[in-house]
């Protein structure tokens, strides 16, 4: 199994220079995404494929259901990167339908270490009870792993590493997407921001005060 790996990436690297001989060289020279996606660990999510796009075209960040912790260091470092380094033009929390993360935490089924992660989704469910009222089994799924995405965006939107940007007028969105794996289509949740202003007045951070 492993040496058929390697033999498909040598193939697929064969592949690539016959249509770009110089490929290999330019994308060793710099790496300039104009993206950041902040997607499911689920293996059959791959980000690049999804929009089309090259390695080098988008830096990627994954983990069980999409999530934005504000105590993640991985991420967090993951975002300031993106934003202050590679300055990136969009950030894309992106979920999926079916996702097995936003399935176990509506279960009541004990799966280990993971529950503590999940428990962020299952506050998800909590704050939004109301809207599940009605629904069937399918509709609650599909509509919490939808919630999960706009509450993501949220908490993107509410570091100060996004914001900071803005204040200094960085050219900077975060956009809220959803994956269908049954049809492969990414759809648009309608959840974009751009600014501070946007934001509730809670989370709207104040730059520092300086020293007297």
């Amino acid at each position: 199994m492993l040496e058929e790996l390697f033999r498909n990436n040598r193939e697929w690297a064969d592949a690539v220079k016959a249509r770009d001989p110089e490929f290999f060289q330019k994308l060793a020279q710099q790496q300039t995404p104009q993206f950041l996606w902040i997607g499911c660990a689920d293996s059959r999510v791959p980000a690049n494929e999804i929009m089309g796009l090259l390695p080098g075209e988008v830096f990627v960040h994954r983990n069980v259901a999409n999530l934005v912790v504000h105590t993640d260091m991985n991420c967090l470092s993951v975002l300031q990167y993106a934003v202050d380094v590679l300055k990136v033009k969009h950030i894309l929390v992106t979920g999926h339908y079916g996702c097995g993360g936003v399935k176990a935490a509506l279960e009541d089924q004990e799966f280990g270490l993971i529950d503590n992660w999940l428990r962020h989704i299952k506050d998800i469910y909590r704050l939004y009870e109301s809207e599940f009222q009605g629904l069937d089994a399918q509709q609650r799924f599909d509509q919490l792993c939808e919630l999960n995405v706009v509450e993501q965006v949220a908490n993107v939107c509410h570091t100060t590493i996004i914001q900071n940007a803005w204040k200094r007028g960085q050219d900077v969105s975060v956009h809220g997407f959803i994956f269908s794996i049954e049809d492969g289509i990414l759809r648009d949740l309608g959840v974009h921001f751009n600014a501070v202003n946007q934001l509730p007045p809670i989370y709207r951070m104040m730059p520092k005060k300086s020293a007297p």
